[in-house]
Formats: C-alpha cells, sequence, structure tokens
C-alpha cells in the first residue's frame, strides 16, 4: 500500500469514527441520515421550495433563494445563526449552490457575502453568511471574496418595518480594496432576504466601490404577500 493510499484509508476511518460518534442529522427536522446525505428524504420532498418564483425582482437588482423562511427552513436557519449548529452546511451549500447555477449561471465572476460587524462577530463566534458563501463555493472548488466591512448597528431581526430596516442600515458597510472589487461581477450571499434592504445596501457599496453588476442570493426569502 502507497503513502497515498495509506493516508486515504486513515482519512476513511476517522470519518467513520466520526460518523459512528456524531452521527449526520437532517437540518430541517434533525432526524438520523445516512452518512453521504445531506437532507432526509421526506423533508427533501416537502420543503417549501420557491420553484418557479426563485429569482425576485427587487429596487436594487434580483435575488434568488431555493427555499421560503418558514417552519422547518425558519427553525434550521434560527439554530445555525443562533445556536451554532453547523451540520446543515454541506445542505445549505448544495441548495444554494444548484439555486445560483440554475438562476445566474454565467452572469457572476466572484462570491462574496454580507458580513456581520466585528462586534457581533465577537459575540457569535462566527459570520453566518461567511460559512454559507464557503458552503456553496465548495461544491465550485472556488474561494469567496470578501470585499466589505459592517460598522455596528442594532440587528436587523428587530426591525419589523420595511423603512426602518433601510435606515438602520444605510451607511453600515464600507469595502475592502477596492481595486479588488472594479470591473467584476458578484455574487453576494446573505442567510435570509425579507426586506432586501441588507442586501441593497451592500450592493449599493460594491456597485460604488466599481463592480460591473451584483446579484442577490439567499437560503431562504420571505413570501410576497
Amino acid at each position: 500500500m502507497g503513502m497515498s493510499d495509506l493516508n486515504e484509508r486513515l482519512n476513511q476511518l476517522e470519518q467513520g469514527a466520526l460518523n459512528f460518534l456524531f452521527p449526520r442529522r437532517c437540518p430541517f427536522c434533525n432526524q438520523h441520515i445516512g452518512n453521504k446525505e445531506l437532507i432526509c428524504g421526506d423533508c427533501e420532498k416537502k420543503l417549501p421550495y420557491t420553484g418557479d418564483r426563485a429569482v425576485r425582482q427587487t429596487s436594487w437588482g434580483r435575488v434568488a433563494a431555493p427555499l421560503y423562511y418558514e417552519d422547518a427552513v425558519r427553525r434550521a436557519l434560527l439554530d445555525f445563526k443562533f445556536k451554532g449548529r453547523m451540520g446543515g452546511l454541506p445542505c445549505f451549500g448544495s441548495l444554494t449552490a444548484r439555486c445560483a447555477a440554475e438562476e445566474f449561471g454565467g452572469e457572476f465572476d466572484a462570491i462574496t457575502w454580507v458580513p456581520v460587524s466585528r462586534k457581533r462577530l465577537r459575540k457569535r463566534g462566527f459570520d453566518q453568511a461567511r460559512y454559507l458563501a464557503g458552503s456553496l463555493c465548495v461544491e465550485w472548488h472556488v474561494e469567496p471574496q470578501e470585499t466589505l466591512r459592517k460598522m455596528d448597528n442594532p440587528p436587523q431581526s428587530g426591525l419589523e418595518d420595511a423603512d426602518a430596516r433601510r435606515a438602520n442600515v444605510l451607511g453600515a458597510y464600507e469595502a475592502v480594496h477596492p481595486e479588488r472589487i472594479a470591473g467584476k461581477r458578484f455574487l453576494l450571499v446573505d442567510d435570509i432576504c425579507t426586506t432586501g434592504s441588507t442586501l441593497g445596501e451592500a450592493a449599493r457599496v460594491l456597485r460604488q466601490a466599481g463592480a460591473a453588476d451584483v446579484l442577490g442570493l439567499t437560503l431562504a426569502v420571505t413570501r410576497e404577500e
């Protein structure tokens, strides 16, 4: 057995031990699933998919999402965002990557994300949009590009009024290394799209820094009334 074969076998054994100690669970219902599966069969059939309404035209541009933000999807995202449950990331990445490929294939050159502030990063311990961007990039064997920095401001989740949300994020972002932004078409990733104000402000800053175009992508979106 060669060294590469030995290393591969050791990795398989290590992964097998991890799967035995920490069996994979469906991120939407928490049921045990096979080690090579990303979602259970029931949830795969019953999730609230956006279907032919995956793309939404907003005041600043187009946003795509594979799922509606309700029921099991809402619970899974809240568990991920506020409880740090990372087990669903491979599934989230697969869903968003497929949605982006189907709806925006060939329309972007780079992937970036809507960042949290340093204060929130210290409190939460991770940036959920950065992790989502990374999970979908795994599907394409590329790296997401950091483009934005966020200032401290009240969380959007505490604001229900659309005007209040827009005002809250105005001026909240600044471009990082604008010379690396200029001329590129970006796929801008976030976890949820509600009013679209957060994505819209981030897209505005990217365009101001010279981005040729910005498309939005989230795992979930609220239904339009």
